[in-house]
């Protein structure tokens, strides 16, 4: 074959590269912009300064995974062969529930590359589910031909609400939901270059500039029958979202950038970043775990989110030493209504708040999270997570996989089992036997 037919066949993973390597230059120039950018201070200090005194955890790839982790393994791999269909090839979010969001199946696609990290199943299975995803992806109908609807039906492929019934126009887009997708594709694309045309083929048809304007990130919601845009992310999630946006070549040096919205909280004496921007149940924005566990466990953290991650997970930690109550916050669905809570660091205006989608507090609901207590025990490995993790192996069902975890008010399961806490404990530990998925394994 000649130079040329080569070139050609390769053209998605060089372009991929490219992207990459440009995404990669635009957070150095954004790290650097110190002395150039107007700072959010207070008394004349750049807040970010105060993360100067904030010492990185180190991050604990052990290089290899034990017979225990391969057995935790197997069974978050559990969920997704009970979960996903045959022949569309995507994943229920939650179980038994035939309806995901692009969140979501991002999610399933991170737990088949990390299922294949840790030989769970061959390269070729790993090939061939991402292309199934991939190509419902291109058939699946877009809100408005813009770009791709907040749920879907995971049998029919079917455009639906959050009840999983069609919907003639749709609930809008989530731009954090599209650039998590993009995530899981630009991850893909680099583990298996073969799916390169497949990928470039749907995102082509993709019209991705809608969700990207003034280097923010801009998603859409439907009120009334009409449809509004606003910008959307805050700071945890708007940095994740951005990083994966630049994988694929998009300025989004504003969503990236986190000093002209920001603030700091103090929780149990740690630091925590807070966004200064209003939630969108129209509460002060909120602080949970999740956000830090995908940068860490996908792109590998870079200084920034390090220092972040590490407050965070110490005021957790710190809460456990105060009170003696195993403290691992995120967001997490429920077993009973309201059927899906943010677990916090801080929101709403308080240190450890619970909260609905709508902002109201139901603190009796506190999870200590499966998918929290995996993640900061990968990535930081202390003596406290694997605490968490012990406390989590009783409750785990074999035959369905993970559930969501711990209700810290009575001690009983929180019994509802997802998608993205199986895929999170996958990540969890494949990082710890090869680190993130954006590195090469070996």
């Amino acid at each position: 074959m000649g130079f040329r037919q080569n070139l050609v066949r390769a053209r998605g993973h060089i372009i991929f590269i490219v992207g990459l390597i440009a995404g990669l230059l635009v957070v150095m120039w954004l790290e650097n912009l110190g002395d150039t950018t107007a700072k959010n201070t207070r008394n004349g200090q750049d807040l970010m300064q105060t993360f100067e005194n904030v010492t990185p955890l180190p991050l604990a790839i052990r290089g290899e995974s034990t017979v225990q982790d391969m057995k935790y393994a197997r069974i978050a791999w559990t969920y997704f062969q009970n979960n996903t269909n045959p022949t569309t090839g995507l994943a229920n979010s939650v179980q038994d529930y035939p309806s995901t969001t692009m969140w979501e199946t991002g999610s399933y696609v991170i737990a088949i590359l990390s299922a294949e990290r840790l030989n769970l199943i061959a390269s070729d299975e790993a090939e061939d589910r991402i292309a199934k995803v991939v190509d419902s992806l291109g058939k699946m109908r877009l809100f408005q031909d813009i770009l791709p609807n907040k749920a879907y039906n995971t049998r029919t492929l079917e455009l639906v609400d959050y009840g999983n019934k069609p919907s003639k126009l749709g609930l809008g887009w989530s731009a954090l939901d599209v650039a998590r997708i993009m995530s899981a594709l630009a991850l893909a694309q680099n583990a298996h270059p073969a799916l390169a045309p497949a990928i470039t083929g749907v995102l082509d048809g993709w019209s991705l500039d809608r969700m990207v304007r003034d280097g923010e990130l801009i998603g859409t919601n439907v009120s009334a029958g009409e449809v509004r845009e606003n910008q959307e992310g805050r700071v945890g999630y708007e940095q994740y979202a951005a990083k994966a946006m630049m994988l694929h070549g998009y300025d989004v040096y504003r969503a990236y950038e986190v000093r002209d919205n920001f603030m700091i909280q103090k929780v149990l004496d740690q630091p925590i970043p807070v966004d200064t921007r209003m939630h969108r149940a129209r509460t002060p924005a909120f602080v949970v775990s999740e956000p830090y566990l995908f940068d860490g466990l996908e792109f590998g953290f870079d200084a920034r989110s390090h220092r972040f991650a590490t407050a965070i997970y110490l005021a957790q930690q710190a809460r456990y030493e105060q009170t003696g109550k195993l403290t691992a916050v995120t967001e997490s669905h429920l077993s009973e209504e309201p059927f899906f809570a943010y677990s916090t660091v801080w929101g709403g205006g308080s240190d450890w708040a619970v909260l609905t989608f709508q902002g109201d507090r139901i603190d009796s609901m506190r999870t200590m999270a499966t998918k929290a207590a995996f993640g900061w025990d990968a990535l930081f490995g202390t003596d406290y997570t694997e605490n968490l993790v012990d406390a989590i192996i009783p409750v785990v069902d074999a035959e369905k996989g993970w559930p969501e975890g711990l209700y810290e008010a009575t001690g009983l399961v929180n019994g509802s089992i997802t998608a993205n806490t199986n895929a999170v404990v996958l990540a969890s530990l494949s990082f710890k036997a090869t680190g993130p998925l954006m590195r090469a394994a070996k």
